[in-house]
């Protein structure tokens, strides 16, 4: 038996709203104001197709991950599926998304980091 559900992924950054519309328009879904309500809200919640929930958490002073970094961690990525790889890779580098990785074409996943420098992988089905 579970101990706990699941709630939301946080993730923090140095703009709550902005990382939430990048994932919002990657993902689709409704952008609240959480914390603080407004336009410079603490707290954003991206409610996902599905039901699931994306949090963006007002961090100052946000130094993102390293990927990929040796001596360090990525903390965590997410991996966000997708049905034509190069179409979505067109559309989360126009969205401002960076490629972390561009050796191996080839493979069924590349990753990225969004805006605030988190990464996360496009993976084909």
């Amino acid at each position: 038996m579970a101990l706990a559900e699941l709630g939301a992924v946080v993730l923090d950054c140095p703009d709550p709203r902005a990382l939430a519309g990048f994932y919002a328009e990657v993902l689709g879904g409704t952008v609240e104001s959480g914390e603080g309500g407004g336009q410079d809200a603490d707290w954003v919640d991206l409610t996902v197709p599905g039901g699931r929930s994306l949090a963006f958490q007002a961090a100052p002073g946000h130094v993102p991950p390293r990927w990929p970094a040796p001596e360090g961690s990525q903390q965590f990525h997410l991996d966000l599926t997708v049905d034509d790889l190069d179409a979505a890779e067109k559309g989360v580098l126009a969205l401002g998304a960076r490629p972390l990785d561009t050796e191996d074409r080839s493979r069924s996943w590349r990753v990225y980091a969004d805006p605030a420098g988190h990464p996360f992988c496009l993976c084909a089905c």
